[in-house]
């Protein structure tokens, strides 16, 4: 058909696809995105770890910045590390990367998992690091498999769950009865202790399910029935307290959906969701023993996290200028903080701009006859519209006081856009703003790069090497 179309066409080979065309495209893009960097002033990232089918272990950075009110994700870098996974290897291997795209001086913040080699890697960089939020959630969830009493009920739940996977018959069956009863044919889900939120979807998705199940398992048609005593050991004391979790562990489902989704959710969210969550844990005089269980071992999980000192400051400052939350952290010395990084900030852009800015004389220009018979009168009039200098500090407190003033903006609003509006009422606490709403909340840019990974690492195209799978990864994600 081409050859109809076109006799001089030829259709590019693998060859020419893989060593000539795909390497020339990476490059083009790659100097473009290096070009926009440099106008970049502050920038974060994001790192993980994933290793292939082939069992070849990779490191991917992620930088985000923001830019004319938008948040800005690139992936920089997929590289293959084949040595051990130090935290001074990762470092180097991170530091490497900023290097090569010139943004090592302009990254503020990591936002990494909490394995021990990213923090140690983390710190080696002198940036400051902040945990994944989205895994400390699910960290906090995790500690109730260690608690007896729930971990001995979800294992009754999960055992009849277990009986209804097992066969091709008992789905059948199953979907019979969603059919007859009016329920949502939803298959059973099965928790994985590793897997985010995994527990609550098994018992949601079982007590919604529930009549479905009672109903399937007593049908004849199954070659095996249930066992009696597994059948007994599900009584509504138990559905009782799966509609009890389901209710009490949904706000934890919804915070980690929120700061794990698609568009940037910046480290302002992290206050007062952990805000939230707290009082939401709170042990109230009318809870059962099966509610406050819960509630003890998640409050005690999420007590511990962002105690240090460093980090605690800069989610305070960030959550202040977020315009969607500011009202969630009323104190006077973090606004006064505040105020303070503004006037450090201006003052170094200033001496940026008086080192890298040159200025030729200005060549006095020769006074008309018209200037030269009302000079006096043009020089009074001067001195009197002429106001006295206002110092950076003043300029910045009376932003400051005057952003501090405004209500709060909705949720659904993008902060960043909000800012870029307001840039010319707040010139220097905008320019502050970017520094802190680049920041990401979770490392899931970095780790949702890894599906795409494995759409390219599959196991029909493992031995594809590294350095050509980092350019398809970089080309899928950036263009």
């Amino acid at each position: 058909m081409i050859k109809t179309l076109n006799s001089k066409y030829h259709a590019p080979n693998r060859d020419s696809l893989t060593n000539h065309l795909i390497p020339a495209w990476y490059g083009v893009e790659k100097s473009n995105l290096i070009s926009d960097l440099k106008h970049v002033t502050k920038a974060a990232i994001t790192a993980d770890g994933w290793t292939s089918f082939s069992q070849d272990h990779y490191l991917t950075v992620t930088l985000h910045y923001v830019r004319e009110g938008q948040n800005k994700d690139k992936v920089l870098k997929t590289k293959a590390v084949y040595e051990s996974q130090t935290g001074t290897a990762v470092a180097e291997k991170i530091e490497g990367i900023l290097e090569e795209f010139g943004v090592k001086e302009k990254v503020v913040a990591a936002t990494v998992d909490n394995a021990a080699n990213m923090d140690l890697a983390v710190k080696k960089l002198d940036i400051i690091k902040f945990p994944c939020f989205a895994h400390t959630l699910n960290l906090g969830a995790q500690k109730l498999y260690n608690c007896s009493t729930i971990s001995n009920w979800a294992a009754r739940i999960r055992s009849v769950i277990v009986w209804m996977r097992r066969s091709h018959m008992a789905k059948v069956v199953l979907k019979e009865k969603q059919q007859l009863l009016g329920l949502p044919q939803h298959m059973l889900l099965l928790d994985v202790r590793t897997r985010w939120n995994s527990l609550f979807l098994m018992v949601e998705r079982f007590c919604e399910q529930f009549p479905a199940i009672q109903a399937a398992a007593i049908d004849p048609r199954l070659r095996k029935p249930m066992e009696k005593d597994k059948l007994d050991r599900i009584c509504n004391e138990d559905l009782r307290k799966a509609e009890e979790f389901v209710l009490l562990m949904r706000m934890h489902y919804t915070s980690t959906l929120a700061v794990s989704s698609e568009k940037s959710p910046t480290c302002g969210q992290i206050l007062p969701i952990l805000q939230k969550l707290r009082k939401h844990y709170t042990v109230q005089a009318d809870d059962s023993a099966f509610t406050r269980s819960i509630k003890e071992n998640i409050l005690n999980d999420l007590s511990k996290r962002y105690q240090d000192a460093d980090i605690q400051a800069f989610l305070e400052e960030a959550t202040v200028l977020d315009p969607r939350f500011k009202s969630k952290v009323d104190n006077n010395e973090i606004w006064e903080r505040l105020s303070e990084l503004g006037e450090t900030q201006r003052q170094e852009e200033e001496e940026d701009e008086e080192e890298d800015d040159y200025t030729p004389p200005i060549k006095q220009q020769k006074k008309t006859a018209l200037e030269e018979l009302f000079e006096e009168e043009d020089s009074e009039l001067l001195s009197v519209q002429q106001q006295p200098p206002v110092s950076i500090a003043q300029r910045v407190d009376q932003e400051v006081q005057l952003y501090r003033s405004l209500p709060p903006i909705p949720t659904k609003d993008s902060a960043t856009l909000w800012w870029w509006m307001k840039r010319d009422t707040f010139p220097m606490v905008s320019a502050l703003a970017e520094k802190y709403l680049c920041v990401q909340a979770s490392s899931t840019p970095s780790e949702r790069v890894f599906s795409t990974a494995g759409d390219t690492l599959s196991p029909e195209r493992s031995r594809i090497l590294p350095d050509k799978a980092n350019m398809l990864i970089f080309l899928h994600k950036n263009c």
